[in-house]
């Protein structure tokens, strides 16, 4: 594809899941995709993948889950992989100014919120116990502060009067279904 992108994924939940479908569908070379380390979940501690690892080794990608993104056998990884852009979807760290300097083009962060209000953590669950009227999902190059930079695109979604934390995330997941 002659517009296509090396790109560097950075990812967790559910959420994040639709936003790297739809890269690879668009026909950018994901690289690599970083997320959380697996952890114990439930009544047994059973050790799970996360949603963006289990989709990413469907896909055949590369996954990295380092503890800490600004460990330096890390940013080496990073830095040889040599990304033109990183892009960000509830990853669940932030990101050093040390790995925001890697990508030709920058790290791009699809935020679940009508920046600037909701920064941060948990965005979707504040507009519903804040009781808004509506939220969206924010595009936005990123910088050193925590939801901060440069917005790109911001899509309006309207909110149920009956709508829930946790049915809202399933109807507003990034760029389309699972």
């Amino acid at each position: 594809m002659k517009n296509s992108m090396r790109i560097v994924f950075m990812g967790t939940p559910d959420f994040s899941v639709p936003a790297l479908v739809r890269l690879t569908e668009a026909g950018h070379e994901v690289a690599a995709v970083v997320t959380q380390p697996d952890k114990p979940k439930g009544r047994g501690k059973a050790v799970l993948m996360t949603p963006v690892k289990e989709k990413a080794i469907e896909l055949g990608i590369p996954v990295y889950q380092p503890e800490k993104v600004r460990a330096l056998e890390f940013l080496e990884i990073l830095k040889e992989i040599k990304p033109d852009v990183i892009v960000v979807v509830a990853f669940g760290q932030i990101l050093p100014k040390s790995v925001l300097e890697i990508p030709k083009y920058g790290c791009i962060n699809i935020h679940a919120s009508l920046l600037p209000k909701y920064r941060g953590a948990a965005p979707i669950q504040w507009v519903i116990i804040d009781g808004e009227k509506e939220t969206g999902i924010t595009t936005m190059y990123m910088n050193e502060g925590l939801d901060t930079g440069d917005m790109l695109e911001r899509t309006v979604v309207p909110i149920d009067d009956q709508e829930t934390g946790g049915s809202f995330m399933i109807s507003c997941l990034p760029l389309g279904e699972n």
